[in-house]
């Protein structure tokens, strides 16, 4: 993904903090900081991201000991193959400004991300931008590498989702975060993801669509909020069928049996992934001049062209990531 040109107020001032961030994130676990058992367990599971929290999953006694605890997680597990990011507490309460100090100074090397929940503004995402960008400096880092993960929690949140998915960059990802945001509107469901009872249609189209049209303007990763009925795979299936079918790239995941799940709905299929290659081949075939320089060309019953193109490289990119190998070749048609 390509940052500003120019830095945005209160944003990274090298080049490094608009480094290229296209992760993986098909699945990411949210891990107590607080639960040794869960930081230890969570190194082996398959998921693309792990991210480690000092907010919600922390009571707020636990949360200083859980600072720590993170760290030495950090400094000190294997984390090989993950995105690892930690989820600070939000700008409103005390413990953020501290949360972030002790957890990148004390493991900064060994941190991808910062997640920052309930995001109201753009100026809450640049303050995080400028102290990491203080802390990096005092502490030798590469000014920027460390990027931010946005979680969009409230209606004035969503309302301001453009200009936040514009404030730094450092950002990488914007996330639902379904039970706030359902809490902040008055949503009438109290399982967490779930359609509110009696309502017609998908009563998170409009919030997804949002969320993913403000990520994409700015070339960031949307990643869809967690599903609470953790036992209920089938239903998680369908949940996260709806996000990926849009365009996400991921969705949170609570419990290890959601991972294999997330997984595979946010990889293409062996067979579109095939397809796109094959799509990828012909067209850059029928443009160059041994194909006769065609501006669209028919593979077998479909006529592709640019846009064409472009559909395929998401896909592909999609696949690549995911670890797909094709598995079918093209072969030229014979005049």
């Amino acid at each position: 993904m390509t940052a500003p040109s120019t830095p945005v107020p209160g944003g990274s001032d090298t080049p490094a903090g608009g480094a290229a961030r296209l992760r993986p994130r098909r699945s990411c676990l949210a891990v107590p900081g607080s639960n040794p058992r869960f930081l230890e367990k969570a190194q082996s599971l398959p998921a693309d991201q792990v991210f480690l929290d000092l907010e919600d999953a922390c009571a707020p006694v636990a949360k200083e000991g859980a600072r720590h605890a993170v760290v030495e997680a950090l400094n000190e597990g294997d984390w090989t193959g993950k995105t690892r990011a930690v989820r600070v507490n939000d700008w409103t309460t005390h413990w953020a400004y501290r949360d972030v100090i002790t957890v990148v100074e004390g493991a900064g090397e060994h941190l991808d991300c910062v997640m920052l929940p309930k995001v109201q503004d753009a100026r809450q995402v640049a303050a995080l931008d400028m102290l990491l960008t203080q802390i990096e400096k005092g502490m030798g880092l590469p000014v920027g590498r460390i990027g931010i993960e946005a979680q969009i929690e409230n209606a004035r949140g969503l309302v301001e989702v453009d200009a936040i998915a514009g404030a730094s960059p450092r950002l990488e990802t914007v996330i639902f975060g379904p039970a706030d945001l359902m809490a902040s509107v008055n949503m009438r469901s109290l399982v967490v993801g779930e359609q509110p009872p009696g309502y017609p249609a998908d009563a998170y189209h409009y919030i997804l669509m949002r969320i993913l049209m403000a990520a994409r303007a700015h070339d960031l990763q949307p990643i869809d909020g967690p599903y609470l009925a953790v036992r209920d795979t089938e239903r998680f299936r369908e949940v996260a069928g709806r996000s990926a079918a849009l365009g996400f790239d991921g969705k949170w995941v609570l419990h290890p049996s959601q991972i294999e799940a997330a997984n595979e709905i946010f990889s293409p299929s062996q067979e579109d992934f095939d397809h796109a290659e094959l799509i990828l081949d012909a067209y850059a075939h029928a443009t160059s001049a041994a194909g006769g320089a065609k501006g669209s060309v028919m593979l077998g019953e479909e006529m592709i062209d640019e846009a064409s193109r472009k559909m395929a490289l998401v896909v592909s990119g999609k696949g690549r990531a995911a670890g797909l190998r094709r598995t079918s070749r093209f072969e030229p048609p014979v005049d």
